[in-house]
């Protein structure tokens, strides 16, 4: 089951919906049911084109290294996968115009546009089969922006919600924390898918110092802002999960590693269900 959750790119919108509700649930704000589902459906449809577009492109250059099994699935089904990313999209898309805000739908076509300048450089360029100096550190940037995009598409919708004050500095700290997070989680899939062995000590003092820094936030707010502190614990837990995993990684499968990094991201979704 693990195994299609990733597979299927179902991972990244799950993440997506836990983060949005757990920034939700720190800020002590309600969400109208809309802001996960617009999320979840968006994110997925993203990245299903995504894998499909790198797989073509890779399958057209025979630079087949730069391939996950997940790229290979996407591209096998992806007769069936890419109908259902449009019809995600569109329902995304009849959210937006249906129910979405005014004032919600000018302040996302923000992170939409970078969303899709993001997207197409990254497919108009082939950075998927580049390699060399240059190379990583268009990675690098791009691992960052996504992780800034990600994060601040779960984290604004309770952001734009929580009047100005002490509660929004904190929350806009933890969204920072969070963004480095995801930066980190997609740092460490790409080093790991390219069995880069001198950089599993760089992962890991890099996850523990991150984990560190959110409990020590945590502890710093937790008087005055408790539910903030616990998202911060999550995150941190996410981080010290992360620092794990590096240090296991040689005893998981390709596959069981790529969908770990994902599903410690999931710590939040404790603070959902108490």
């Amino acid at each position: 089951m693990i195994r299609l959750w990733h597979l299927s790119s179902l991972d990244a919108p799950t993440v997506a919906v836990v983060w949005t509700l757990a920034f939700a649930w720190a800020a002590d704000v309600r969400l109208p049911i809309w802001v996960p589902a617009f999320l979840g459906l968006g994110t997925w449809a993203v990245y299903v084109i995504d894998r499909v577009l790198d797989a073509r492109t890779a399958l057209r250059t025979t630079d087949l290294n730069c391939l996950a099994a997940r790229h290979y699935f996407h591209h096998r089904h992806r007769g069936v996968l890419i109908p259902l990313a449009m019809a995600a999209a569109c329902g995304a898309g009849c959210i937006v115009f249906t129910l979405m805000p005014v004032v919600a739908r000018e302040r996302n076509s923000i992170l939409a546009v970078a969303a899709l300048a993001y997207f197409t450089r990254v497919h108009s360029t082939g950075a998927l089969s580049a390699r060399g100096p240059s190379s990583m550190f268009r990675l690098v940037k791009k691992e960052l922006l996504v992780g800034l995009i990600f994060t601040a598409a779960c984290a604004l919708p309770a952001i734009s919600r929580v009047g100005v004050g002490a509660r929004l500095s904190a929350i806009c700290g933890a969204a920072v924390l969070f963004a480095m997070l995801a930066w980190l989680n997609c740092h460490a899939i790409d080093r790991w898918e390219r069995d880069e062995r001198s950089a599993g000590s760089e992962i890991f003092s890099k996850a523990c110092l991150l984990g560190v820094a959110c409990m020590v936030t945590a502890g710093a707010v937790a008087f005055i802002h408790p539910r903030i502190a616990a998202l911060l614990l999550a995150g941190g837990a996410s981080s010290l999960l992360l620092a794990l995993l590096d240090r296991q990684r040689d005893r998981l499968t390709p596959i069981a590693l790529r969908a770990a990094a994902d599903l410690v991201l999931l710590a939040p979704l404790a603070l959902l269900m108490r």
